[in-house]
């Protein structure tokens, strides 16, 4: 099955609000802090470029101002065009300046996200971890500690965003496990979190993509696929289980004809 991948920055983000609906414009000037403001901003002009790629619509600000993204009664991203439902479903991530949006057809369970490599107290896996994934950390050298725990984090946000949870699960409940040993970069100085949308980590085998599965304390399993550039890892989880993810991009002045672009 084929699921998508696209990435702005904050830098991409244009000044005025001539792509945003009506109601997106009233919701932005209700937010009183420039932070989530920026952060609310940078997904929604995210999430209606890649859908404007996916549904083959020019990235000009009317037809952005036509699609819309709405939270569902869970808080989960539901897209409009021109107020009617699209066939599309998205999942959406932020972090560090980094906008994601992960698209498929509808129909389909689809979580992604963004997470940094930073220290966490002692506390941590012990809180938020199952004893499987607590063991893959205490087992990986000291160096790949951290990276691993941010790898696992960010599998359980996607798990958790694809059957519509969030945080309001427990997360020791969806348990990350690797179909390969992680090759993850305990560090990279010459690439950082705002450069993620210039290169993405190598790979031979998937373009840079490698598999990972979520499996809920219930039995439902969810396949997918991480990657990491510097301190940002991605990772991005479906069912049914997906291809590794096909990287979109519009051209530079924001207008796309034709087919789907692709990185």
């Amino acid at each position: 099955m084929d699921v998508y991948w696209f990435e702005q920055t904050i830098a991409n983000v244009p000044g005025g609000e001539a792509w945003l609906s009506t109601s997106e414009a009233n919701y932005l000037r209700a937010m009183r802090f420039p932070k989530r403001r920026a952060d609310w901003l940078l997904g929604r002009w995210t999430a209606k470029n890649a859908v404007a790629v996916f549904l083959d619509i020019p990235a000009e600000p009317q037809a952005l101002r036509d699609i819309e993204i709405r939270p569902a009664p869970s808080g989960a991203p539901e897209v409009f065009f021109r107020n009617e439902p699209a066939a599309v479903t998205i999942s959406l991530s932020h972090r560090a300046g980094v906008g994601a949006c992960s698209l498929t057809p509808s129909g389909v369970l689809l979580g992604c996200d963004l997470e940094t490599v930073e220290p966490h107290g002692d506390a941590f896996a012990t809180d938020y971890f199952a004893a499987e994934e607590q063991a893959l950390v205490t087992e990986a050298p000291m160096a790949d500690r951290l990276p691993l725990l941010a790898l696992l984090w960010s599998g359980k946000e996607s798990a958790l965003k694809a059957i519509r949870e969030g945080l309001r699960l427990d997360t020791r409940q969806v348990i990350v496990s690797f179909l390969e040993r992680p090759k993850i970069q305990s560090e990279n100085p010459e690439n950082s979190p705002q450069r993620a949308c210039a290169s993405v980590r190598t790979s031979s085998q998937h373009n840079g993509w490698s598999p990972l599965q979520v499996r809920h304390t219930d039995g439902q399993l969810f396949r997918g696929w991480w990657s990491q550039t510097g301190d940002l890892l991605r990772t991005v989880l479906a069912v049914p289980p997906p291809d590794p993810p096909i990287l979109l991009a519009v051209a530079s002045h924001n207008a796309v004809s034709g087919s789907r672009a692709r990185r």
